[in-house]
């Protein structure tokens, strides 16, 4: 019921945000959309593997290091993150995972089969050994890549991870803090229905967009640099297309809604996690929890900064890339 419901609410905002659109908006809208389209159809391959067909983006040259993105994002977010890394003399290697832009969702769409997806990508670029860094919903895979193909990993990173004791209770569509207010609910419920409906929200809405979508405190943004501000913005539009991205973030809220305990014991490789205190997902703890668990593992936290550890982007992806190094 409520589901259906929250269907008829986002239908009829639809309808009305459809009339009330000027015509100026209307064909920025369809500008923007169609710029989204070009930027992720670009800068990827596809390549057939034993564990079916897998988009992926490669830049750089050097040490290689998967990029494991989050919910919302892409081969595309993946090698945004990456960004500083390939910078340092890394080779990045992205992949949209389950049912992001052009990989399908399989059958078994579960972390421990993506796990093996990543494996016979690195078979099919002939890379036997790669340092993992997992952010957000990418952690549980990348958990399992190192649980599952430890000979292959060379080191392992989380980026504010969902890992066990996840502290959010997931909603419809992706992962939204219990603690956000009603208001911040609907706009993120009805931005997920539609690519207009979540263009307006992040133009019109956009506190409850940093809010909800990204999982950060839109307070953090009133002391944050025009590179930090900057880097909030490009992460929340490269969310678009969203129905390109709609079958991952469903996929990541079925796995989310009640992550397990992995063998944290038996994660040999070396291994970094890091925390944000203030992140809206609730992923502090379980970082700090799989650190405590994980032989050899590290924990770095930060006390504020939100899921997108704003203001501290330069010392986090330094920390990254010296821990790479150190553990190769």
């Amino acid at each position: 019921m409520k589901t259906r419901g929250r269907g008829r609410v986002a239908g009829t905002f639809l309808g009305l945000l459809g009339a009330g659109l000027s015509t100026a908006a209307w064909l920025n809208y369809r500008r923007d959309l169609q710029r989204a389209r070009e930027r992720v159809s670009a800068g990827s391959r596809i390549v057939d593997t034993p564990c079916g067909p897998i988009e992926y983006g490669c830049a750089g040259d050097g040490p290689p290091v998967l990029v494991v993105h989050g919910a919302g994002g892409g081969f595309d977010q993946g090698l945004e993150i990456a960004s500083p890394l390939v910078q340092s003399g890394f080779r990045a290697i992205a992949m949209s995972r389950f049912g992001y832009l052009r990989t399908p969702v399989p059958v078994d769409a579960s972390p421990a089969a993506q796990a093996d997806a990543y494996a016979c990508l690195l078979d099919a670029l002939d890379i036997r050994r790669v340092a993992v860094v997992g952010a957000s919903a990418g952690a549980p895979s990348s958990m399992q890549f190192a649980l599952r193909h430890p000979e292959r990993a060379a080191a392992l990173v989380l980026l504010v991870p969902a890992a066990y004791p996840f502290q959010v209770a997931p909603r419809r569509g992706g992962a939204i803090p219990a603690r956000v207010s009603a208001a911040t609910r609907l706009v993120f419920d009805a931005a997920l229905e539609s690519d207009l409906l979540f263009w307006v929200a992040s133009r019109l809405a956009r506190k409850a967009m940093v809010r909800g979508m990204l999982g950060t405190p839109p307070s953090v943004l009133k002391n944050a640099n025009a590179e930090e501000s900057a880097r909030v913005a490009r992460v929340l539009g490269h969310i678009q297309p969203l129905s390109m991205r709609r079958l991952g973030l469903l996929n990541d809220l079925s796995t989310l809604r009640s992550l397990p305990r992995y063998e944290l014991e038996r994660i040999a490789a070396p291994s970094l996690l890091l925390g944000v205190a203030d992140c809206l997902y609730g992923t502090y703890a379980g970082a700090r929890y799989s650190a405590e668990r994980i032989p050899r593992a590290r924990f770095v936290g930060y006390q504020n900064g939100g899921h997108l550890w704003v203001g501290h982007q330069r010392e986090v992806m330094a920390e990254i890339a010296d821990f790479i190094r150190a553990a190769a």
